[in-house]
């Protein structure tokens, strides 16, 4: 399913529960890069890059004729569903997917880390909390930023990590029964 996102971004929801995780990030990526280059998902080759260090978070990269890509490559998988998004150069972009009902060990995460009033609006704090998720995986330093360290405006529609001068826009692509969060940092204009 494609998600309606902002300029210079797209992505699509990808739900099976036979298909491996890593083959449903892989299937995503080329589908979508097939739509924007106008060529075949076979021409398309979609690798994992190599851990640098340990604790390392590699991504997905796309090479066509032998030549990489220069698109960025985002994912987040939950069960088994998988969002896989496509970004132009200098786009920053996270993502976070999740159960619009958890269960009690998620909640319990939440509450522990959430800055919410009414903890006991399960809807409120799971959309809190997909919008932290998002953010704390655009910032890059992923768990490193404990997630009670992320402000986001009242509207929810603005967040930022406080010792970062990067604001990023947070955009709803829920479907179905998934909450689904896009941080986003256009690419500077030259």
């Amino acid at each position: 399913m494609l998600l309606d996102t902002p300029a210079g971004v797209t992505a699509r929801l990808g739900w099976d529960p036979k298909l491996p995780e890593h083959d449903r990030k892989r299937l995503l990526a080329k589908e979508l890069l097939s739509a924007k280059l106008g060529i075949e998902p076979r021409g398309i080759i979609v690798e994992r890059e190599k851990p640098t260090t340990f604790g390392h978070h590699t991504q997905l990269f796309a090479t066509v004729d032998g030549r990489e890509l220069p698109l960025q490559i985002r994912t987040v998988s939950f069960r088994a569903a998988t969002i896989t998004a496509l970004a132009e150069p200098g786009v920053v972009l996270g993502l976070d997917l999740r159960d619009a009902h958890p269960d009690e060990l998620t909640l319990s995460d939440m509450r522990r880390h959430s800055h919410l009033f009414d903890e006991s609006n399960i809807p409120a704090l799971t959309a809190h909390w997909t919008r932290v998720q998002a953010i704390r995986d655009a910032d890059g330093r992923g768990t490193r930023v404990r997630g009670e360290h992320v402000r986001l405006d009242t509207n929810l529609a603005k967040g930022w990590i406080p010792d970062r001068h990067v604001r990023y826009q947070l955009f709803d692509l829920s479907r179905d029964s998934w909450v689904i969060t896009l941080a986003y940092v256009p690419a500077p204009v030259e």
